[in-house]
């Protein structure tokens, strides 16, 4: 990336990234969450406590009174948190399994990796979830299970009930997700109600095994989490059957889905409802998540100080920039660092700009490769060029 045209520019904008990522790489966080002292494991961190959580401090255990100790968890870049575990917990850890996105290597030696699809499922994510849904089995209260969410556990974390096949959930979310350009929240409540583990029954199947939640975002509020979460799946669940139906109807695609899908949420089968608030904190568990900072955790602030280091001036445009076709954003902002390039406007060069958010790429029939951020980046370097 450095090696041609504004090689200053380019070598500017690596380093702005890198310091971005460092401040949101989970590993350094979980080892400033969980530690080993003597004969006693602490977790704990109070910036990496949820605002309002009824419990705070440090949690220690006395390792001579814990029986197993697990490690599950599901989500892109997921195996980064869990390298901190196994290595902070070394032989102490009894048995573990994760589910990463396919294409990343794969650095566990403690903990199983299974890499499966995203943002489409696929048979691997099943087969992840088998071998998480084994670890269940048999926990005793002595036990202690760390879990790790990121994002990417709602493609990657995919076991479906029964009678919906995992081509209905495929399906399912090409159609919505893909073709017609739903944002995650609003497929997420069709997708929690179709799965075995998601919207937090995969805690339910911890029981009665001390748990501890690592979210690898920021912490937030507790009172969110409980009640307003659609995504965290190892915290309850804030939708219901009547919202997924209300969504695949809005975006025009409750004709188009399987029959199987639409059968399953009209039956509104209370056995198979997502884990609510109220279940779920009379669990014995505690949340943490290990990307402290102003909204949409340390990275952008991170990132912002490191380009103020190289001289320019950081400017923060948008919390959220969400639920955008990743093009139009594009157009837009690439406008805007024409503008500031020419001297006019807000901005004054030379300076770095910055938002975050999760845009959305509506492919529609047509098949390809990437992702949001790549549609952004060609997208403003074609307007720019």
């Amino acid at each position: 990336l450095t090696s041609h045209g504004n090689t200053a520019g380019r070598q500017a904008m690596v380093e702005i990234l890198e310091a971005g990522l460092r401040a949101a790489d989970p590993y350094w966080n979980v080892r400033e969450l969980v530690r080993i002292d003597g004969n006693r494991l602490v977790v704990g961190n109070r910036p990496f406590e949820p605002e309002g959580s009824p419990i705070t401090g440090d949690e220690v255990f006395d390792l001579s009174e814990v029986g197993r100790i697990v490690v599950i968890g599901a989500g892109k870049g997921i195996q980064r948190a869990a390298k901190a575990l196994e290595d902070v917990l070394g032989d102490r850890l009894t048995a573990g399994h994760v589910i990463d996105k396919k294409g990343n290597p794969v650095v566990l030696e403690r903990i199983g990796v299974t890499l499966g699809g995203h943002p489409v499922p696929d048979e691997d994510c099943v087969k992840g979830c088998e071998r998480i849904l084994e670890l269940t089995r048999g926990l005793r209260p002595d036990d202690l299970v760390f879990t790790c969410v990121s994002n990417g556990v709602s493609a990657t974390l995919t076991l479906p009930v029964p009678g919906v096949t995992l081509d209905d959930v495929k399906a399912t979310t090409r159609i919505m997700q893909i073709e017609h350009g739903a944002p995650t929240h609003h497929l997420n409540p069709v997708r929690n109600h179709l799965d075995m583990l998601k919207g937090g029954r995969i805690s339910r199947l911890i029981q009665p095994a001390r748990a501890i939640h690592i979210i690898a975002i920021e912490p937030g509020s507790y009172r969110q989490l409980m009640y307003e979460n659609y995504w965290l799946h190892t915290l309850p669940d804030g939708t219901t059957y009547d919202e997924a139906i209300d969504n695949l109807q809005r975006w025009g695609a409750w004709d188009e889905v399987p029959v199987s899908v639409r059968e399953f949420l009209l039956q509104k089968n209370p056995a198979y409802d997502t884990v609510k608030a109220e279940e779920f904190m009379r669990m014995r568990c505690r949340i943490f998540g290990v990307m402290p900072g102003p909204f949409q955790t340390a990275k952008v602030p991170a990132a912002m100080r490191k380009a103020e280091e190289l001289g320019y001036r950081a400017y923060f445009l948008a919390h959220e920039v969400s639920a955008i076709e990743a093009t139009h954003a594009a157009a837009y902002l690439s406008e805007m660092a024409k503008t500031a390039e020419r001297g006019s406007g807000c901005f004054e060069p030379p300076c770095a700009l910055f938002t975050s958010g999760e845009m959305v790429v509506t492919v529609g029939k047509e098949g390809g490769v990437g992702g949001r951020n790549q549609e952004f980046a060609v997208a403003a370097a074609q307007r720019i060029a």
